[in-house]
């Protein structure tokens, strides 16, 4: 099992290239509902950066905007634009976004059930007609335990195995951004932190530059360079791994260290209403 025992990465250097450039973006679907209000976040090359926030707060749209699946779910990108690579992608078709180097892992892991761990990277690596061995050897030496399952039919995998198979599969397409939605999703912690180990090391060994999409703010920040925070479609916080484990309302919102001691209601209220950035 990987270990993940690690301090929070160094801030990216002032003037790192984004690779991603995400410029005051606004979603809405069905042509009235605003999800994302004036969006905008950096990641820079070859870093780990974490998009942070509670259930509704526009992370999952965030990722289907930079892929470019908002049509499938009736919204669109109504302001603001999206650079990928010094590339306005904002318009680009989800194949022609995957070429420019963009690979998703979707929430939920979604792999192809009836076919076998090998032949759903052979999907993954479609655009490339299949990927070649290096592809492969890639995938294999980082997640062993599918070398050992090549052949066996991706449903009878555990939620462990599949959520490797899904970024395995991801790999293939050779990205040069890794996008994760909620890779912790509905697995135990112990595979959680096997799971957020092998993302570190992906992005420690090979350089690929990762956008990862959480819940679990404490694994996502154990892995990140630099977090943002987003609430009700907006970006309310940012700033180094570091800086955000610190921040006395992240600790108390998203990393459930605050005042075990605070019982009374009225006391509950008043800090909620304090918390700096609504």
């Amino acid at each position: 099992m990987t270990d993940v025992s690690l301090h929070p990465a160094e801030a990216p250097r002032q003037g790192s290239p984004a690779l991603l450039d995400i410029r005051g973006i606004e979603v809405i679907y069905d042509e009235v509902i605003l999800v994302l209000r004036g969006l905008s976040l950096a990641v820079p090359e070859g870093k780990v950066v974490a998009l942070l926030g509670s259930n509704g707060a526009g992370k999952s749209t965030t990722l289907k905007a930079v892929s470019g699946l908002l049509s499938t779910e009736r919204g669109e990108v109504s302001d603001g634009s999206i650079v990928f690579d010094g590339k306005n992608i904002t318009h680009f078709d989800p194949a022609r976004r995957v070429r420019a180097g963009l690979s998703l892992c979707m929430e939920g892991r979604h792999v192809f059930e009836h076919l076998t761990v090998h032949e759903n990277l052979v999907a993954g690596a479609y655009g490339r007609r299949g990927g070649n061995a290096e592809d492969f050897d890639l995938v294999y030496s980082f997640f062993p335990k599918l070398a050992d399952l090549r052949t066996r039919v991706a449903g009878y995998l555990s939620g462990g195995e599949q959520q490797m198979l899904a970024i395995g599969r991801a790999l293939m397409a050779r990205p040069r951004l890794l996008m994760l939605d909620e890779p912790s999703l509905g697995l135990a912690p112990l595979l959680v932190q096997e799971i957020f180990g092998y993302i570190r090391n992906l992005n420690q060994e090979t350089g690929l530059t990762v956008l990862v999409i959480e819940q679990n703010a404490r694994r996502a920040l154990e892995i990140a360079d630099h977090g943002y925070i987003l609430e009700q479609g907006r970006i309310v916080i940012d700033g180094t791994a570091a800086e955000l484990s610190e921040n006395p309302d992240v600790k108390e919102f998203y990393l459930g260290m605050g005042d075990a001691g605070r019982k009374n209601y009225r006391d509950v209220k008043h800090y909620r209403r304090r918390k700096r950035w609504l």
